[in-house]
């Protein structure tokens, strides 16, 4: 059986996890010094929109002080930590990859949040739970990695309790993909499902969830990722001396292919809010 860990480490993202370290030289500290969360937001979350995202789940889902949160796809944590560092809610972050984990909970220990956001390694199709729930079900462009999609809803309801809900920004697809660029998107962006926008409202609808909501957010990341590379590319020299080349050579590369894939008209975005009923 393939390793999901290393399946998904052919996405250039998530290479070079010590691009982390980087950043925390160039803001001065070393790797004992205390951090702040908002410190660490300019390049510890790895989705769209930043902590503007992670804000409007707080807002759709009503996550509050001492609400449960779990996190799918937790990637370096930072999510995790804005959500409990503003809104004083107790997040699980649940991330597959080891590297990210290890960097993500020496990172939230350091800001002084470990007793509120609790790191876990795992996948989430096979993590055992142990009867545990949660309020809330949050994830930002992970889900599209998962396979399986029956069991990974009909998980999310089991771990939620009735009312609770899920927020999702994920990929979708607008179009079909050939077989050539399938294999692209499961390279590129380690993609293991990615359905129409109607089709994945019902898989919530059909393992009883309310859809509340769900926006097209093509148009907003398609702008969004062509902004990125460009002021990526625009800070060039402070990358080069900061990383290095490899570095700056694989985000570069990432970047572009997203650019490409959502302007070529098949690859879309999708923001959901659900309720279990």
């Amino acid at each position: 059986m393939n390793d999901p860990d290393a399946d998904i480490k052919s996405m250039g993202l998530y290479h070079h996890v010590d691009r982390v370290l980087n950043e925390l030289r160039e803001l001065g500290k070393d790797a004992t010094d205390p951090l702040r969360a908002d410190e660490l937001t300019v390049f510890d979350q790895l989705h769209y929109h930043g902590t503007e995202a992670v804000d409007e789940a707080v807002r759709a889902a009503g996550i509050g002080a001492g609400g449960r949160v779990l996190e799918i796809g937790s990637g370096l944590g930072g999510p995790a930590r804005h959500l409990a560092s503003t809104t004083g809610a107790v997040v699980t972050a649940l991330e597959l990859q080891e590297d990210h984990h290890l960097m993500a909970a020496d990172l939230t220990a350091r800001c002084g949040l470990d007793d509120r956001v609790k790191h876990v390694c795992g996948d989430f199709l096979t993590h055992p739970w142990h009867g545990g729930t949660f309020d809330a079900v949050v994830s930002w462009l992970a889900l599209y990695h998962i396979p399986r999609r029956d069991v990974l809803v009909g998980r999310c309801r089991a771990l939620l309790d009735v009312g609770g809900h899920v927020y999702v920004e994920d990929l979708c697809a607008l179009r079909s993909f050939d077989d050539p660029e399938w294999e692209e998107l499961a390279s590129a962006l380690s993609a293991s499902y990615l359905p129409s926008p109607e089709r994945y409202r019902q898989d919530f609808a059909e393992a009883g969830f309310e859809v509340v909501n769900v926006d097209d957010m093509t148009a907003d990341w398609t702008v969004f990722t062509g902004e990125r590379l460009d002021a990526y590319r625009a800070e060039e020299e402070r990358h080069l001396r900061v990383h290095g080349a490899g570095v700056f050579e694989t985000m570069c590369g990432f970047y572009e292919t997203m650019v490409r894939l959502f302007s070529g008209g098949k690859l879309g975005g999708i923001r959901l809010v659900a309720r279990r009923l």
